[in-house]
């Protein structure tokens, strides 16, 4: 088992900046490749941003490209999700995702989540 403890969320003003961590524990942290992804109200779950275990490879969605930066300390089992020039349309609950391989987290069906944490980017 892999227990994801995500943290950092808050409100914020556009055009502000917020980093998201997520703590790992359980089993080792470095075989996972880890993701984010948020829900917004009323909408469905969205892919946000993921890497591999050792950083080599990051995936962005589109929304998010040179906005947002995914990155991890495997010595702290934590991952961040660095968000800058945050928009109204970035509100959301923002998720921590882990699986074995990076596809599996990129589709959303990591076996682990997080609670989540709330970002409200206001206009």
């Amino acid at each position: 088992q892999v227990q994801l403890v995500e943290s950092g969320g808050g409100l914020v003003q556009a055009g502000g900046s917020l980093r998201l961590s997520c703590a790992a524990s359980g089993r080792t942290f470095t075989n996972y490749a880890m993701g984010w992804f948020r829900r917004a109200p009323g909408k469905e779950r969205e892919f946000v941003a993921a890497m591999t275990w050792s950083g080599g490879i990051t995936n962005y969605a589109d929304s998010v490209k040179g906005r947002f930066s995914i990155s991890r300390d495997n010595a702290k089992n934590t991952v961040y999700l660095q968000m800058n020039s945050l928009k109204p349309e970035d509100t959301a609950v923002y998720y921590c995702a882990a699986d074995m391989m990076l596809r599996t987290v990129r589709t959303g069906s990591s076996n682990y989540w997080g609670l989540g944490t709330q970002v409200t980017v206001s206009s």
